[in-house]
C-alpha cells in the first residue's frame, strides 16, 4: 500500500459529540431517512394482493416456518411434501425461521393464526430497513463525514424503496444478507481500529455464511482484507485482528452446532453451512487471531510470511475436506433441467445472457458497480486515500465480478457502490458550490448523482427498448401472466380434493401447493429436488401414452396444468405433440379425467381414470 490504511482515512467520527448540529447526528438522520421509506413500503403493502412476497422463496420460507411451528424438529429441514418419496432436504438456515416463528407466536394468542402471520410478514422486512440504513450511514460518516453520510443514507433509502428485498412479505434471507454485508463494510472502514467494531464484523461474517453461502466469496474477501491490514500494520492492528478472528470462529461454531443436526456433522455440502464452510471459517479465524496475538511485533515481511503460511493451511483444509466446493454446486445438473429451468432463472443469468436477451437491464445491474470500481481505481492511481480506496475496491469488485457470472450478486454490488460514489458526490458538490457561476460543475454533479442510481438505469433502459420496438413496428402484447395459477383462489380447488395426494405440477406452482393445501408437490424450483423437477418435465414432454405410464408409476397422482406457466410454454414449444402440447390445444387424452375447477384461475386439474389404470400399468 502507498500509505497505511489507518492514516489514509481522514478522521470524521465524532461519536457522542453533544454540540454537533442535528443534521450531522447519525441516529437522528437514520430515523429521518427511514421514516418516509417505511411509510412508502407500508403503502405498497396495503396495495399488494397477497401478504406474502411474490418470490417462490418467500412462499417456501413461510412453509418452512409453518412446519417448525407445527412441531417439526429444529434440526430437520426436510420438506416432506416436496418431490418424490422421502421428501427434499432443504438447505435454508433456521436462523431466519426463528424470528419469524417468534413473531407469529407472539401475536397469535390475541390476533389469531392467519393475522399473526400477516403481522409477522409485514414487520420483519420493515425491521431490517433501519439497521441497513444505520450501517450505510455509519460507513458514510466514517469515510467522508456528515455530507457523505447524507449521500449514503439518501442512496440507501432509494435502494430500499426501489428494491423488492424489503417489501412486506419478503421473508427470504437476502434482505438479512444485505444488512450483514453493509455491517461488515461499516466496521471495516473504522480508521481507529477499535476491536469492538472488528468483532462485530467477524460476527456478521460468520452469520452471513451460516444464513446463505451466496455471500461466501464476499466474506472470504473481507477476511483477506482484515488479514492484509494486520500484516501491513502489525501491532497497531493486533487487537482488531484478534477480535475479528476470534469472533468469526466463535460465531460460526455456535451457528454450526446450534443449527446442524448431529448426524450431519461430517456431511459435506457446498450450498449450506456444513463441516466444509465451518472448518474453513473457524480455522481461518483461529489462525488470524493466533497470528495477531503472537506475531504482531515481527517485521512486516515476517508478518506476510505468517499470513502466507496461514493461507497454505486453509487451502489444505479446503482441498482435504471439500475439494468439490471449488466447483459450481449446480454444474452437475441434468442438461434438460439446466435448459428448461436453471437457464431461465433470472438471478442465475450471466452478463452475456442478459446482454443478449435483456439488454435494457444491463445498466440496472452493472452501471453503478462499474462506476464505483472506476472511481476506486482512479483514486488509487492518484494516490488519494489509497488504503480506503483499496478496501472499497475489494468489496465492490468481488460482488460485481460474481454478478458477471450470476446476476444475483448485482444487488450487493449496487449497495456497496453507494460508498465510493458518495465520496465522489461530496467532492463534486463542494466544487459546484465553489463555482456557483459555472453551470457545468452543477450539471456534472447532477449527472453523477443520476447515473449512480440503478433505478434510473432501469427506467432509461425500459424507455429505450420500448422506443426501439415501437419505431420498428414490432410492438406485441406479452404473454398472459401466470400469477393467477399460483393464487389462493387457484389452490382452493385443490384444497377441496381428499385425501391428500401427490400433485404433478409446474415448478412455479409447487410452493403455493405446499402453502395452501395438504397435498404433496412433485416439483418446485429448488436444485435439491432435481428428480422431482425432471419427472414433471419429462411427463410434460412425453407422448400421451408414455406420460400415462409415467403418471401411473407415481401412484394415483393429480395433474395440475397451467397453460400460461412460462415453463409449460417452453415444454409445449419444444414438444407440441407431447402431453402438455395436447392439453394446450384442448385435446385431453382418454386416460385423464378432468376435475371441476373455478373459472378464471387458469389451472386445470386432472386425475387418472380408474378404468384405464390397468392399461397403463407397467
Amino acid at each position: 500500500m502507498a500509505e497505511t490504511v489507518g492514516t489514509s482515512l481522514a478522521s470524521h467520527e465524532h461519536a457522542g459529540a453533544k454540540h454537533s448540529p442535528f443534521w450531522s447526528r447519525l441516529p437522528a438522520m437514520v430515523f429521518a431517512y427511514s421514516l418516509p421509506v417505511i411509510a412508502f413500503l407500508i403503502v405498497k403493502m396495503l396495495l399488494a394482493e397477497d401478504y406474502v412476497g411474490r418470490d417462490n422463496d418467500d412462499v417456501m420460507r413461510l412453509v418452512q416456518v409453518h412446519d417448525l411451528l407445527a412441531g417439526q424438529s429444529w434440526f430437520d429441514l426436510t420438506q416432506t411434501r416436496l418431490g418424490l418419496d422421502g421428501g427434499t432436504l432443504m438447505h435454508w438456515s433456521r436462523l431466519i425461521d426463528l424470528p419469524l416463528a417468534a413473531i407469529i407466536s407472539l401475536f397469535e394468542p390475541f390476533a389469531g393464526a392467519e393475522r399473526a402471520e400477516m403481522i409477522a410478514l409485514a414487520i420483519w422486512p420493515l425491521l431490517l430497513v433501519i439497521p441497513l440504513l444505520a450501517a450505510m450511514g455509519l460507513a458514510g460518516w466514517r469515510i467522508g463525514g456528515p455530507q457523505c453520510m447524507h449521500f449514503c443514507l439518501g442512496f440507501a433509502a432509494i435502494f430500499v424503496a426501489t428494491s423488492n428485498r424489503f417489501l412486506a412479505g419478503a421473508i427470504d434471507h437476502h434482505n438479512v444478507q444485505l444488512v450483514l454485508v453493509a455491517t461488515m463494510v461499516a466496521m471495516l472502514v473504522d480508521q481507529r481500529y477499535r476491536a469492538t467494531n472488528f468483532a462485530i464484523a467477524g460476527a456478521a461474517a460468520a452469520l452471513a455464511v451460516a444464513i446463505g453461502v451466496e455471500t461466501t466469496p464476499f466474506v472470504a474477501v473481507i477476511c483477506l482484507v482484515v488479514a492484509v491490514i494486520w500484516a501491513w500494520e502489525g501491532q497497531v492492528f493486533a487487537a482488531a485482528a484478534a477480535a475479528f478472528g476470534a469472533t468469526l470462529a466463535a460465531t460460526v461454531s455456535a451457528a454450526f452446532f446450534l443449527t446442524v443436526s448431529p448426524h450431519l456433522y461430517r456431511a459435506v455440502t457446498c450450498d449450506s453451512l456444513s463441516i466444509a464452510f465451518y472448518a474453513l471459517s473457524a480455522t481461518g479465524g483461529v489462525l488470524l487471531a493466533g497470528a495477531a496475538l503472537v506475531a504482531s511485533r515481527l517485521q512486516r515481511p515476517a508478518r506476510f510470511a505468517v499470513l502466507s503460511f496461514n493461507g497454505v493451511v486453509i487451502a489444505g483444509v479446503l482441498l482435504g475436506l471439500a475439494p468439490e466446493c471449488l466447483r459450481n454446486p449446480l454444474a452437475d445438473l441434468d442438461p434438460l433441467l439446466r435448459e428448461l429451468w436453471l437457464d431461465r432463472v433470472t438471478e442465475a443469468r450471466s452478463f452475456l445472457f442478459i446482454a443478449e436477451s435483456d439488454p435494457a437491464n444491463l445498466g440496472t445491474f452493472y452501471a453503478a458497480g462499474l462506476l464505483a470500481v472506476g472511481l476506486c481505481l482512479w483514486r488509487i492511481w492518484r494516490g488519494e486515500r489509497t488504503g480506503l480506496s483499496l478496501i472499497l475496491l475489494a468489496v465492490v469488485l468481488v460482488n460485481w465480478g460474481i454478478a458477471l457470472m450470476q446476476v444475483r450478486a448485482a444487488v450487493f454490488a449496487n449497495l456497496l457502490s453507494i460508498l465510493p460514489i458518495s465520496l465522489l458526490l461530496v467532492d463534486l458538490r463542494s466544487k459546484s458550490m465553489r463555482e456557483a457561476g459555472a453551470p457545468l460543475a452543477s450539471v456534472i454533479y447532477l449527472t453523477a448523482a443520476l447515473v449512480s442510481v440503478p433505478a434510473v438505469w432501469a427506467v432509461a433502459g425500459e424507455l429505450a427498448v420500448n422506443g426501439v420496438v415501437q419505431l420498428a413496428g414490432n410492438a406485441t402484447g406479452g404473454p398472459k401472466g401466470a400469477g393467477h395459477c399460483y393464487s389462493s383462489a387457484a389452490m382452493a380447488d385443490l384444497q377441496k380434493i381428499e385425501p391428500a395426494t401427490l400433485v404433478v405440477d409446474p415448478s412455479n406452482m409447487g410452493a403455493s401447493i405446499l402453502r395452501f393445501t395438504e397435498h404433496r408437490a412433485l416439483s418446485a424450483p429448488y436444485h435439491r429436488n432435481p428428480q422431482g423437477m425432471l419427472a414433471e418435465l419429462r411427463i410434460g414432454l412425453a407422448t400421451p401414452d408414455e406420460a400415462a405410464r409415467m403418471l401411473k408409476a407415481l401412484g394415483d397422482p393429480l395433474l395440475a396444468f397451467c397453460a400460461d406457466d412460462p415453463q409449460t410454454r417452453m415444454i409445449t414449444k419444444r414438444a407440441p405433440e407431447g402431453l402438455y402440447g395436447r392439453l394446450v390445444s384442448g385435446d385431453v387424452p382418454d386416460f385423464l379425467e378432468p376435475l371441476p375447477v373455478t373459472a378464471g384461475t387458469g389451472v386445470k386439474l386432472f386425475r387418472l381414470k380408474a378404468d384405464v389404470l390397468p392399461q397403463v400399468a407397467e
